[in-house]
């Protein structure tokens, strides 16, 4: 009997245990059929060709991009009203070269962005474009194909009008001003304190019987710093072939050299002392740097020149040079473009001609009409930018103060 009894209740339980096999199997069947999936939310994508396509974007216009080099255009496009833009992966741009052609991909936006720039169009090829909306369960909407529609380029860019404007004004203040000093007009320059300071240091060098050592940078002629050095340097040796003083002008090149020779036996000429000239004053010393710098420098320990000029472009040897100048008891007047040494010349020398100084100096020494009349329009024009700033300022501050609205005036001085 209890043999029975444990074999029945050995049946129940394999009955129980079967059952709830059978159970879980269909379970699982039930919860991985499609429509259980589209009922538990967006976990497994249904198949694209199983649903509708996208709504394809509207109001699609091609046109070429203003204002350009060409090989660009600009597509805009406005999303259906009935797409939603949480199911949107991104627009594709394509183009073709017939309605009916092969549309090849162009680019992609953001499913925010209504617009593309294509920037490898072709030039002067019509073609034409079509936008997809592909979403996120890679369904697509095609829109209508537009076109035709050619990129070329443009001769002028409407957006820089007011830049060609500003540089027909400087070319007019340049050529008037040039026109005016050759006419003989006195044209003002301001006389700067550096100059001054040259005669008196050229007077000093006279009173001790010591010479002149001018340095015009290392630079090759082809720099307008080393141009305007040389222009100083011909009034400098005019006053030293008056005063007879010695004058040193070591070279840092060979075409330079030849130039401040001549420039030099001019100035003697014109100061009617051409016997007085040495050619062997105005001598190349070498291309290296730092060996031009050591061969100055031990021109200053064993001559002791009583004046030292710096005029032209100067590099890392500036302090070394200026440092020993000083030591040696000579007073020094430097004059540079070269910003990154103004500093040490500002510290080491007793005068330093800043930047544009050292172009004015050069137009002031030499009265070349070509250089007043540059100097002169530079400054006009410099003039008439610092009056639109000041106007743009206060501008500025009663629109954004509220108390104005001239916002349309601000693309005047936009430069692109």
């Amino acid at each position: 009997m209890l043999a029975d009894m444990r074999a029945s209740t050995t049946g129940r339980r394999g009955a129980g245990f079967a059952a709830l096999v059978t159970l879980l199997t269909a379970a699982a069947l039930f919860l991985s059929s499609p429509a259980a999936l589209a009922q538990d939310g967006d976990q497994v994508a249904t198949p694209p060709d199983s649903l509708p396509p996208l709504t394809a974007p509207t109001i699609i216009e091609a046109f070429d991009t203003p204002n350009d080099r060409g090989n660009s255009i600009n597509i805009n496009w406005e999303p259906s009203p009935t797409l939603e833009a949480d199911k949107l992966e991104y627009y594709r741009v394509e183009r073709a070269p017939s309605p009916d052609g092969d549309f090849v991909l162009a680019g992609r936006s953001g499913p925010l962005q209504t617009s593309y720039r294509d920037s490898e169009a072709p030039n002067l090829e019509p073609v034409y474009y079509r936008v997809v909306a592909v979403g996120q369960d890679g369904r697509e909407g095609v829109s209508e194909s537009y076109g035709p529609v050619e990129a070329y380029t443009h001769w002028f860019n409407t957006d820089r009008i007011n830049v060609m404007i500003a540089v027909i004004f400087f070319v007019i203040a340049i050529v008037y001003f040039v026109n005016a000093a050759k006419t003989g007009k006195d044209l003002f320059i301001r006389r700067l304190a550096g100059l001054d300071e040259m005669d008196n240091a050229v007077g000093r060098a006279t009173e001790m019987g010591k010479p002149i050592l001018y340095i015009s940078g290392l630079s090759t002629i082809s720099d307008v710093a080393t141009i305007a050095a040389i222009n100083i340097l011909g009034e400098v040796a005019q006053k030293t072939a008056e005063y007879n003083t010695k004058l040193i002008v070591p070279c840092a090149d060979p075409i330079v050299m030849a130039v401040e020779q001549e420039v030099v036996r001019e100035a003697y000429a014109k100061a009617g002392r051409p016997d007085a000239y040495n050619e062997d004053d105005v001598f190349y010393l070498t291309r290296s740097q730092f060996a031009y710098v050591a061969g100055v420098n031990g021109i200053m320990v064993r001559q002791r020149p009583a004046t030292i000029l710096y005029m032209g472009m100067f590099f890392a040897e500036s302090l070394l040079l200026a440092e020993t100048g000083a030591s040696v008891g000579s007073i020094q007047i430097a004059g540079t473009d070269a910003v990154t040494q103004l500093p040490f010349f500002i510290t080491s020398c007793d005068y330093t001609l800043i930047g544009e100084e050292l172009y004015a100096a050069s137009a002031y020494l030499s009265r070349e009409p070509v250089l007043l009349g540059g100097l002169k329009g530079q400054d006009a024009v410099k003039f008439v930018a610092g009056v639109f700033l000041i106007i743009g300022v206060i501008s500025a501050t009663l629109v954004a103060a509220g108390v104005i609205d001239a916002d349309f005036a601000a693309s005047w001085f936009v430069t692109g």
